[in-house]
């Protein structure tokens, strides 16, 4: 007999997104699960127009708690979870069919995050735990997680997610995640999400502050600990406090040796290094190239926590500002034209500024 699979789902005020997600996932499941927090708009009405199952749940600050709540309302062998502002982008249907039938394990999907960054749209890919047996429940307040012995294995499902693009949730986010560093004080995965939700506000000091306790915490065996790093980074360059670079990109160097984002960071430091005291540290500049030819060298791999672009056309683009700025005008336009053959639209505005 073929296994059966639920899609189970948590939500509130999301008829802006639902039927969206419903519409990606509802083909590949035997069964809707929706339980809702509080809902005053239409998800509920949405969510039955696709003969879910809808429960009213109310809402005590604690994903799991509620998640588990929707898992336990579950008839099926298998279970996927989405979120209402995520959706299913690629056919997965032998994949899911094929996984549930013949793997005893916890599949890892494809989850592609749009954000804004200042040089426009960006998107981030992580890979995360979502379909699981039955027997699966989560542990966390927030940014909880499956706890099971079970093998994580990543399987060919991908979703794009976009309800942090444009709009905020870091009201709800921030609270849970300080009770939750309470409670744990020396975590880095909590200090490590609540920064993210810090540099989403802008408020880089906190977040800075945030990852250098994450940083002086993690073992290197975690899977987001290369996004710590990088964050780190970004957050030193964003709070102008340059001192620490150099010393956490030369001791990272072995560790993050195939991740573009590294190198791409690590570039984009060095140049405001340089331009902070450009006697004392103008001897580095021939790093930034270095550092950007490795990440296209690299290129976007796919790694956890990876932006696209970073190992293709936004390095291709920096590395033609680097080239433009020094004078070296044929390879900067070299540059701009493999970016602008990959639709970059910064790089085709800057083709059009180049005489040669």
């Amino acid at each position: 007999m073929k296994k059966t699979i639920s899609l189970v789902m948590i939500v509130k005020n999301e008829a802006v997104f639902l039927q969206r997600c419903l519409e990606s996932a509802a083909k590949y499941v035997n069964e809707i699960v929706i339980v809702d927090t509080g809902s005053t708009d239409h998800t509920k009405e949405i969510a039955l127009a696709f003969n879910a199952t809808v429960y009213d749940y109310r809402w005590n600050n604690d994903f799991s708690a509620a998640r588990n709540f929707a898992l336990d309302r579950s008839t099926s062998d298998w279970n996927l979870v989405l979120d209402a502002d995520e959706f299913i982008s690629n056919d997965c249907a032998e994949a899911i069919r094929d996984f549930i039938e013949n793997k005893e394990a916890i599949g890892k999907i494809k989850r592609v995050d749009k954000f804004s960054g200042p040089d426009g749209i960006n998107y981030e890919q992580i890979y995360i735990s979502r379909l699981f047996p039955s027997s699966c429940r989560y542990s966390g307040k927030i940014h909880e997680q499956i706890i099971s012995d079970l093998p994580r294995v990543i399987i060919d499902v991908e979703i794009q997610h976009d309800g942090y693009f444009q709009q905020s949730k870091n009201e709800r986010n921030i609270p849970i995640l300080l009770e939750v560093i309470k409670e744990n004080p020396l975590d880095p995965y909590f200090h490590f999400q609540i920064a993210k939700e810090y540099r989403g506000l802008e408020r880089h000091e906190e977040a800075l502050a945030h990852l250098k306790i994450a940083y002086a915490n993690m073992t290197h065996q975690e899977s987001y600990a290369p996004s710590i790093i990088v964050n780190l980074i970004y957050a030193i360059i964003a709070t102008g406090q340059l001192g620490e670079g150099i010393q956490i990109i030369d001791s990272e160097l072995e560790f993050l040796n195939e991740y573009p984002d590294f190198f791409f960071v690590s570039a984009l430091y060095l140049l405001e290094l340089i331009s902070s005291d450009p006697e004392q540290y103008g001897g580095l500049v021939s790093l930034i190239e270095k550092y950007y030819k490795k990440a296209l060298e690299i290129g976007d791999n796919g790694r956890e926590g990876s932006v696209l672009g970073t190992g293709s056309y936004a390095a291709l683009h920096n590395l033609g500002v680097f080239y433009e700025v020094t004078g070296r005008m044929v390879e900067a336009k070299e540059c701009y034209a493999q970016a602008a053959e990959m639709n970059y639209s910064p790089s085709k505005d800057r083709l059009t500024g180049i005489h040669l």
